[in-house]
């Protein structure tokens, strides 16, 4: 099968994905690109940014059309980010393959155990259980899931500690800038815990810190995108573009605990499969 073909079909699902969960397709983009079309480590990370760049700014359009983007509070949340991952592109060209590798397998396998787990949910079967985000406060309105929400800033007063939403911000950006991924699978779920956003719009928010903060890290790797095969990573990312949207489709007809799950148990066997081959 030719590289086009390969690169084609991988960016598909990669968009499904993202279109479908708001985050973790980029999860696939990068072992795609090592795996199936032969890039090294370190340029497999760039290309997806790239990728990830690209799919998250399509998906974040299409969210923000439908009024799911808190803009305010995404852009305080993806500042805290900004720098972790300028800082964390720079230094990823520098280290060793192996350890990007493992890394990335860690990353991965620690995100498919999160989706695998969703009764840490909170309770009620509500949409926002979809990611499985943490225990909540007590009380049955304490992670927003049935409020309004009456302006851009999204969570009831008392609700967002600052502190952990900057800790939480420039975790993720380091994660972005490190190993190419958007880090939506923690994106999510941090925004429902820690800034009490509804599901929908923890999405929707998501993207757009996303995007931020690959833009950031993509800032830094001026030099390793000069190797980026385009031939590939431009099909590649028009297919994933295309996937993003037949993904928000797929989502009104596919239950999210199912579709979780389908990709939790996809996801884990790359991760399986990438820690192996970076240890032997």
């Amino acid at each position: 099968m030719s590289a086009l073909i390969l690169a084609l079909i991988a960016g598909a699902v990669v968009g499904l994905a993202l279109g479908a969960l708001g985050g973790g397709g980029s999860v696939l983009a990068v072992p795609a690109l090592i795996y199936l079309l032969g890039f090294a480590p370190a340029a497999a990370t760039t290309a997806g940014l790239i990728i990830v760049t690209a799919t998250s700014l399509t998906a974040l359009y299409a969210h923000a059309r439908t009024g799911n983007v808190r803009w305010r509070a995404g852009a305080l949340f993806a500042a805290a980010g900004l720098l972790p991952a300028a800082a964390a592109g720079a230094a990823a060209s520098r280290l060793p393959q192996p350890v990007l590798t493992a890394a990335f397998a860690a990353v991965a396998a620690f995100a498919a155990v999160t989706m695998l787990r969703p009764g840490r949910t909170a309770n009620g079967p509500t949409a926002t259980g979809r990611t499985g985000p943490g225990p909540t406060a007590p009380g049955p309105t304490a992670t927003g899931r049935t409020a309004p929400a009456p302006t851009a800033a999204g969570p009831a007063v008392g609700e967002v500690r600052p502190a952990k939403a900057a800790g939480t911000g420039a975790g993720l950006g380091a994660l972005t800038g490190l190993l190419g991924v958007g880090g939506g699978f923690l994106a999510v779920p941090a925004l429902v815990t820690v800034l009490a956003f509804e599901m929908r719009a923890a999405v929707g928010t998501s993207l757009l810190v996303i995007s931020a903060n690959a833009l950031a890290a993509l800032a830094t790797r001026g030099a390793t995108t000069a190797g980026v095969d385009w031939t590939v990573v431009g099909p590649f990312t028009g297919a994933a573009i295309l996937g993003a949207w037949d993904g928000r489709r797929l989502a009104a007809k596919v239950t999210g605990p199912l579709l979780q799950r389908t990709f939790a148990v996809v996801l884990l066997t790359v991760a399986a499969f990438m820690l192996i081959d970076a240890l032997t």
